[in-house]
């Protein structure tokens, strides 16, 4: 018998050890890597997840027998909202699709009541490598360390990669490295994402995942990709995908059960989907479409943001990481816009989506 579910309240959070000088230290970092990205592309860019490989619009379904202990937040039997969605690889610069990089997909949920929209930020990774704000910190410190030494994306993102796999074994990861997660060669299609930290469920803490329904999908995963001499591999597998055919994914949550062992300051430590496995919330249609016209690219890259914050407080972001995502979001968002002389907007419905 499963044991029941944490409750929310306000003490699930601990502030950590000079958390707020941490954060601002971050930002700061991540502001000067972001300048000197500028300067190498005369472009602003993300903080993370920089490199686009599609944008997808669509509709999520709730299930209409959602039992009422999922009943949560925007989660209600049958309620339908247009959705629209952006692939990406994980660094803050572009990068050659041959190296080795966490993938993203950013899920944008329209027609919210009193916010308008709700986001949901997810990896193919269930964890966070750098699952505290101390860890992030070391992390943003060496990166900056490392852009300011060798200012190609070419030469940085390899070594940030090797980085990342090592923390990972540190985590007790030793057979998930980058590679086994689907960061090398694989269809980005046909992955599994993961909020990778925690998040409020209404009453409820949890954790919410995409994985794939269809069959044409679900054919994806695992499937080698050959790299070549190309930087756009993953966008031309999506665009050619899509041209020809729809896909439908599975919206899922896993529930804490116990602080613990599954924590909520700490994003680097797994969850076991044993213990608590996966509850279907809804499925996200995408419907045949131009994944990356000129004008959605442009849309999806300098216009749309994407902060888990700027959401309902049923499914606010939980965690010390996820506080210093906060701001970060925010600094990286505001940045962007201004350099690239971009209107911050949020859409309201898939007519503002350029086809």
């Amino acid at each position: 018998m499963m044991r029941p579910w944490i409750q929310y309240d306000d003490g699930i959070e601990v502030e950590q050890p000079n958390e707020a000088a941490q954060i601002a230290a971050i930002v700061e970092s991540m502001g000067r890597v972001g300048g000197a990205v500028f300067d190498q592309h005369r472009h602003a860019l993300r903080n993370a997840h920089a490199k686009s490989l599609g944008i997808l619009t669509g509709v999520l379904t709730v299930r209409p027998d959602l039992p009422d202990e999922l009943s949560q937040g925007i989660f209600k039997p049958g309620r339908r909202y247009e959705v629209v969605a952006r692939l990406s690889s994980a660094p803050g610069n572009m990068h050659a699709d041959g190296e080795r990089t966490i993938k993203g997909i950013a899920l944008k949920v329209m027609g919210v009541e009193g916010a308008g929209t709700q986001k949901f930020l997810m990896a193919n990774l269930p964890i966070l490598p750098f699952g505290t704000v101390a860890a992030y910190m070391a992390f943003q410190r060496d990166m900056e360390e490392r852009v300011s030494r060798k200012k190609t994306a070419a030469m940085v993102v390899p070594e940030l990669a090797n980085a990342a796999a090592t923390v990972l074994e540190a985590v007790g990861l030793p057979n998930r490295t980058l590679e086994a997660v689907g960061a090398t060669a694989r269809h980005i299609l046909g992955e599994t994402f993961h909020t990778m930290a925690a998040l409020r469920f209404g009453r409820y803490v949890a954790k919410v995942s995409l994985a794939p329904e269809s069959e044409n999908v679900k054919a994806l995963t695992g499937q080698a990709v050959d790299i070549g001499e190309s930087d756009s591999v993953y966008r031309d597998l999506v665009v050619a995908f899509f041209r020809e055919q729809g896909a439908a994914y599975t919206l899922r949550v896993q529930m804490c059960l116990d602080l613990e062992t599954m924590p909520v300051e700490d994003a680097s430590v797994g969850w076991s989907s044993e213990e608590s496995p996966f509850l279907t919330l809804g499925t996200v249609r995408f419907p045949m479409q131009e994944a990356y016209s000129p004008a959605r690219r442009v849309y999806g890259d300098d216009v749309l943001s994407f902060n888990p914050w700027r959401g309902v407080v049923a499914h606010r972001p939980l965690g010390s990481i996820m506080r210093s995502r906060n701001a970060a979001y925010e600094a990286s968002t505001r940045f962007r816009h201004e350099m690239n002389v971009r209107e911050r907007v949020e859409p309201v419905g898939l007519l503002d989506v350029p086809v």
